[in-house]
Parts: structure tokens; C-alpha cells; sequence
């Protein structure tokens, strides 16, 4: 008559402690040779790779502050690891990681599209910025007292970039002589702010036409034909044209100071964006690579805004050096198919992934 089956699925969270032994022999003439030990085997007593991958994994990537950690591994492995340990299982990771640094900044640089974007942090009490400069398939974090293009150029990574730069309009990043591409998830949330608070008829147009170019370049395939292409920017700039006057510029005649521009209202500074840089804001329009916003890279340094809220700070500099790096190696398997267990694994077995080779 057959059977029926049912499964439960269960975890077994053990210790395990092997101990090696290494034989002694003496000669006739007394002389002792001992037989050497693994060369990982280097004191009396310490971690395993596997309680250090599990730590770095815990602290790093799940972000969980170094007191949980050690009650994890007290309580459910019976296992008494100190601060100390936990930040030296980290610092090991990071060491271990500089070929990987200088293999990921390389291949970010030679991308043809990349993501930039940066966010503050506290470190110690003082403001930092966490950049982060990113693809589909590689992720590099770096934190630096300055936001601008001493921080940028202190990576090193776009100064050698020729590709196309995907950002939010941030100006240092126009300092660099690559293609650009602006973030329309930005633009549609500026547009929304001008039509429900300043009641800029043009934005409530402009947005809805931005949404349907959207569509309209998902439904292609990701690229539209030249005459369609031709056509959303024909309505885009007859939009702009009703635009200047229901939002015009400053009257110049009502200047106090005879040096430097006048103070424009938000809708304005959207509107004189728009139009000045049309062909950075629509060239998601007519290149398959280009996105319609910069989503990744906001996605990418999410988690450290989540780390914040969790610890408040770094505490030091050394500590979010050491958060960066082992976040861009665990982000960038991620992208590339390993998981963080295995990706962390490898690492303190010595060895990188194949494709950081």
C-alpha cells in the first residue's frame, strides 16, 4: 500500500577539539627529534578556522556587536572567547585581504559602468564618509575623513576610470572625464517634493514622463530605437520649455552683490539640472548598460547605515578600515555566487575564490 513520509529538519551545534600530538624519538647517543606539526598548529591551545570564520561572519556581516557574539559562543558552544579574540579574528581577515583589495579596485576601474556613492559615519565621535564604488559584480568600501575628490582620489579608482560613472549628481564626481549617468530615482523624488509642496505643474509632468520613458526602455529590452528615443526627448524639453516659465530664474535686477549666482528655490535648481545635464539624466535612453537609477550603489552601502543604528560608531579608524574591506570581499561573493560561509572558509584556509584569481 506505499507509506507516508514526513521529515523534520534539526541542527546538532557541537565543539569540537582535535588534538595533535607529535611523536618524540631519542638515539642511542640521546639526541631528541620531535615530528613537526601541522603548520596552522602553532601554539598550545587556539581557534579553529572554523570559529574564526564563524565570528568574522557574526561581527562583519551579520552585525552583531562583540558582547553577542561571545555569548553565542559561551552558551551554545561552550566556547569562551573574549573581545579581544573577536577583533583579532577580524583583523586577520582584513590582513588577509589586501591582494584582494588591489584585485577589486582594478577590475572596478576597467568596468565599463560603475556605481559611486557615499554616506557619513561616526567614528570615535568625529564625522567620516564611507564611500562605496560599485558594479554587478564587484563592491569596494573605503572610509575617509573628506567626501570630495581628496577622498577619490585617495582610492584611486576613478582617476582611472573611462567608463560610465552612475551617481547622484554629487559634483566632485564631474571632475573626472568619463561619461556620466544621473540617478532618476532621485529626480522623481525631487519632482514629487516640487509638485506637492511648490505646485510646479511642469514636475508632475516631468515625473510622469520619466516613469513612462522608464517603461517604455524595459519593454525594448533596454534600449530604444533612435527615432523613439528622439521623441521622449522632444516631449522632454518642451516640458522644460513650459517649465522656465512657471519656475524662471531669479529676478537679476533685485541682486544685492555684483559677484556670484543667486540663490535659487529647489524646483529651480531641479529645473536648470534637467536641462543642463540631458544627456546625462536620459542616456539610460539609448545604452543597455545604463540604468535608470543608481540603486545598486544605494543598495550596496545600505548595511552600513543598519551598522550605525546597531552600534552608533566605530570605534576607531582601524575598525571601520576593517569593516570595509571584509564587507567588500563578503558584498562581491555575494555578487558572484559564493556565500559568505564558504567565501569566509576560504579565506582562512588562505586562499581567495577563483574568481579574485
Amino acid at each position: 500500500m506505499g507509506y507516508e513520509s514526513r521529515q523534520v529538519f534539526d541542527i546538532d551545534i557541537s565543539r569540537v577539539v582535535t588534538e595533535y600530538r607529535a611523536q618524540i624519538l631519542e638515539d642511542s647517543k640521546g639526541n631528541r627529534f620531535v615530528a613537526p606539526f601541522p603548520k596552522e598548529v602553532t601554539k598550545a591551545v587556539q581557534y579553529g578556522r572554523s570559529v574564526k570564520a564563524h565570528s568574522v561572519y557574526m561581527s562583519q556581516f551579520q552585525l552583531i556587536p562583540y558582547n553577542r557574539v561571545q555569548d553565542y559562543f559561551k552558551e551554545q558552544l561552550q566556547i569562551p572567547i573574549s573581545s579581544g579574540s573577536i577583533y583579532n579574528f577580524n583583523r586577520e581577515a582584513y590582513d588577509l585581504l589586501g591582494i584582494f583589495e588591489e584585485k577589486v579596485k582594478s577590475k572596478l576601474a576597467e568596468s565599463a559602468l560603475m556605481h559611486v556613492d557615499e554616506t557619513s559615519i561616526n567614528i570615535g565621535g568625529d564625522r567620516y564618509w564611507l564611500h562605496c564604488t560599485s558594479n554587478d559584480l564587484w563592491t569596494y568600501f573605503f572610509p575617509h575623513e573628506k567626501r570630495g575628490a581628496v577622498a577619490t582620489e585617495t582610492i584611486g579608482i576613478l582617476p582611472k576610470f573611462t567608463g560610465i560613472l552612475c551617481h547622484d549628481h554629487w559634483k566632485p564626481y564631474y571632475t573626472y572625464e568619463c561619461a556620466h549617468s544621473l540617478c532618476n530615482a532621485h529626480h522623481l523624488r525631487e519632482l514629487t517634493r516640487a509638485w506637492e509642496q511648490d505646485n510646479q505643474k511642469w514636475a508632475k509632468g516631468m515625473k510622469a514622463l520619466l516613469e513612462n520613458m522608464n517603461h517604455a526602455v524595459n519593454d525594448a529590452g533596454g534600449q530604444l530605437e533612435s527615432a523613439e528615443s528622439k521623441k521622449y526627448r522632444y516631449k522632454y524639453r518642451k516640458i522644460l520649455t513650459k517649465a522656465e516659465v512657471e519656475c524662471p530664474p531669479p529676478d537679476e535686477t533685485q541682486r544685492k552683490g555684483k559677484r556670484g549666482r543667486m540663490k535659487r528655490s529647489k524646483a529651480r535648481n531641479l529645473l536648470e539640472r534637467l536641462r543642463d545635464f540631458e544627456d546625462d539624466v536620459l542616456r539610460f535612453l539609448d545604452n543597455k548598460i545604463v540604468p535608470f537609477t543608481n540603486n545598486l550603489g544605494e543598495n550596496d552601502i545600505r548595511m552600513t547605515k543598519v551598522q550605525q543604528k546597531i552600534s552608533g560608531c566605530f570605534r576607531s579608524v582601524d575598525g571601520a578600515e576593517i569593516f570595509c574591506r571584509v564587507r567588500s570581499y563578503l558584498s562581491t561573493c555575494r555578487k558572484q555566487g559564493l556565500n559568505t560561509s564558504m567565501a569566509l572558509d576560504l579565506l582562512f584556509q588562505g586562499k581567495l575564490p577563483d574568481f579574485a584569481n
